[in-house]
């Protein structure tokens, strides 16, 4: 372990390849994991799959706590941000780089690390983890070119920033935090909702209910302007119209597993700050309430 030790919390698809390319690059990294991941990733390590940046074996290390004075980056699921902030109390990090989507887990971060620097990033890129639990090690696969990093301006001298900067990883920097993270949520909110809610991929869901999709992009596009990122709902179907048709969200496979994974976190966060600006969001609503319904019809 040293001085600039980085600890990644949640070797996921997102943080175990993080973890990777920043083991790559050279830097002391350890993921934080719970103890049956843990001991597997320091028995086996993870192996990296990917069709721009190569394919490699990573022998990580691998920890159930986070080492006291690291920089942290924090890659969990929206479930598993209370739990990450715990095992940040106490720990006195550097500084504390949160790659999740959503608003409200910074809050949550914060709060147990008061006067500690606590910063909102987004990454983009289509990742995937199998083999966790199993014998051997977990492989992480990442499709495509897309492997992008955006992080506040105020954030961009960080040390885990120019640390991630040494990897294959696109490192940009887009105004304001909360620029940073309205910018993908208010297109990633649309594209997690409408494929969860049809259970079919983004070109069929943007055109199955033609004014259920244009009433939920104008929602959608009123609560990110409220919150300084001026948009329309025409802006957010060009992008959402731009992207593979087969194209399906991490939300909606969740839904089709049972669950209701990053539902509250993602269309929920949007629902929370649309009312504290008086935005009504019938539409909205009634989408969540339909999923959140999925989750709990029994089977057909």
């Amino acid at each position: 372990m040293t001085d600039n030790l980085i600890a990644v919390i949640g070797p996921g698809a997102i943080g175990g390849l993080v973890a990777a390319m920043l083991q790559q690059a050279g830097h002391d990294v350890v993921v934080v994991a719970r103890e049956k991941t843990a001991r597997q990733i320091t028995e086996h390590g993870m192996d990296v799959q990917t069709d721009e940046f190569g394919t490699w074996h990573a022998p990580l290390a691998a920890a159930t706590e986070v080492p006291h004075g690291a920089r942290v980056v924090v890659a969990v699921k929206a479930e598993g941000v209370e739990d990450a902030a715990r095992l940040l109390a106490g720990t006195a990090p550097v500084e504390v780089l949160s790659l999740l989507n959503g608003l409200d887990h910074l809050d949550v971060l914060r709060a147990e690390l008061p006067g500690g620097r606590v910063v909102g990033a987004t990454i983009a890129g289509e990742t995937l983890r199998t083999g966790a639990g199993s014998f051997g090690p977990s492989l992480v696969r990442h499709r495509g070119t897309l492997l992008r990093v955006v992080v506040p301006d105020d954030a961009a001298q960080l040390g885990l920033v120019a640390a991630l900067r040494d990897t294959p990883i696109e490192i940009l920097t887009g105004g304001t935090e909360a620029e940073v993270l309205w910018k993908k949520l208010r297109f990633l909110a649309p594209l997690a909702l409408l494929t969860s809610a049809w259970a079919t991929g983004i070109g069929d869901a943007l055109t199955r209910d033609p004014d259920l999709t244009a009433g939920l992009l104008a929602e959608v596009a009123a609560a990110a302007t409220a919150e300084g990122v001026p948009t329309t709902g025409q802006d957010l179907h060009g992008i959402l119209g731009s992207f593979p048709a087969p194209m399906r969200s991490s939300l909606q496979a969740d839904i089709e597993a049972g669950h209701e994974g990053e539902l509250d976190a993602i269309g929920g966060a949007v629902r929370r700050r649309a009312a504290a600006h008086g935005i009504p969001t019938p539409i909205l609503d009634d989408v969540i309430k339909r999923i959140s319904a999925r989750v709990t019809e029994p089977p057909a």
